[in-house]
């Protein structure tokens, strides 16, 4: 007794596009890497370089974030009315 019928076929929405999860994965595994480097670089170094490349490796995941988010915010909604 399953809520989904396994004759009818499922359709998916017309503007999402299927890619591989090898293209998928290599932003979010560097902006890891970035942030790990980081973390790392503040814990270990406390002066000098080792401060602005903390700031620096920390604050990029940060930007990148807030962009999509300002991106995800401005697209209009595929749903139907105001979002």
């Amino acid at each position: 007794m399953n809520a989904v019928s396994h004759d009818m076929p499922i359709s998916s929405s017309p503007d999402v596009t299927l890619r591989p999860s090898v293209a998928i994965w290599p932003w979010p595994i560097a902006l890891g890497l970035l942030t790990i480097f980081g973390l790392l670089s503040a814990l270990l170094g406390q002066h000098g370089v080792w401060l602005a490349l903390s700031w620096a490796a920390l604050s990029i995941p940060l930007i990148v974030t807030l962009a999509c988010l300002i991106r995800a915010w401005r697209r209009p909604s595929s749903k139907g009315g105001q979002s």
